[in-house]
């Protein structure tokens, strides 16, 4: 089902529904939440993803999980092809599907198997092609490794603050005492009120918001050099091994990835 809104389809009687739409740069989808788990895959251009617990980007080829239930709201950052799979509560139950929110890799086999669900008819036999298809796509789903591509938010709103700062100049330099001093805390409760709303310290916080931000402007064209100077990084290398670290490939290989899909 090609540039097919869901909401026609929520109570499809089928448990995995797959759709296709394409959308203009800039495109917002406000806060919203679906009855469905739903797998977001961007095919083409990168998605941001909020919610009230982070901040989520999902490169090309990549895909998120946002559970039922939970309010998101996503940003298309560029003109994206996104294909989703809509998951219904009992198959979510019977492979184990994820509880929360998160960026996963994208298997060449899975990406295949989207390709050819979302032409399925919306009525699929479900002891056919295409129910075997369906059952084949969430169990692949299920086993994808998941991706560091999230930077979790505090809901204290001095750290809030303090977080989306550095989201719109974010930077690899960015110290715990000037951040702290901004919060209008000391470092000592900064540090340990930090860890406590979001699960990490502030320096991996950090490394985690600078790597999105190079991920957008990667994607946006801007040379590797620029990008990891920009960010503060010492020299071009040491944002590369960060990379890599995360993504598994230079930002160099990444770029020429994007530009040969």
């Amino acid at each position: 089902m090609r540039n097919t809104l869901l909401d026609p389809f929520e109570d499809l009687p089928r448990a995995v529904v797959v759709t296709a739409n394409d959308y203009a740069a800039g495109s917002v989808f406000p806060d919203h939440a679906h009855r469905r788990g739903q797998f977001a895959f961007a095919s083409r251009g990168t998605i941001s993803l909020t919610t009230p617990e982070g901040h989520w980007l999902v490169p090309p080829q990549r895909a998120c999980w946002v559970p039922a239930g939970v309010a998101h709201a996503m940003a298309m950052r560029g003109p994206v092809t996104m294909l989703n799979v809509f998951v219904a509560a009992e198959e979510v139950a019977a492979v184990q599907l994820p509880t929360r929110c998160g960026v996963y890799a994208v298997s060449a086999l899975l990406r295949h198997l989207m390709d050819d669900a979302v032409d399925l008819p919306a009525m699929y036999d479900l002891d056919a092609r295409g129910g075997r298809l369906m059952q084949l796509l969430v169990a692949e789903i299920a086993a994808m490794p998941r991706l560091s591509l999230h930077a979790p938010l505090p809901r204290d709103p001095r750290l809030l603050r303090a977080c989306q700062q550095l989201f719109d100049a974010p930077s690899i330099d960015a110290t715990l005492d000037e951040v702290a001093v901004e919060a209008g805390m000391s470092r000592r409760t900064f540090t340990r009120q930090f860890r406590a709303e979001t699960g990490v310290g502030f320096a991996e916080w950090r490394q985690q918001a600078c790597l999105l931000a190079a991920i957008e402007r990667l994607g946006a064209g801007q040379p590797v050099t620029r990008v990891a100077l920009d960010l503060g990084y010492a020299s071009p290398s040491a944002f590369s091994s960060a990379f890599r670290r995360v993504l598994g490939e230079s930002p160099s290989r990444y770029v020429q990835t994007r530009r040969a899909m």
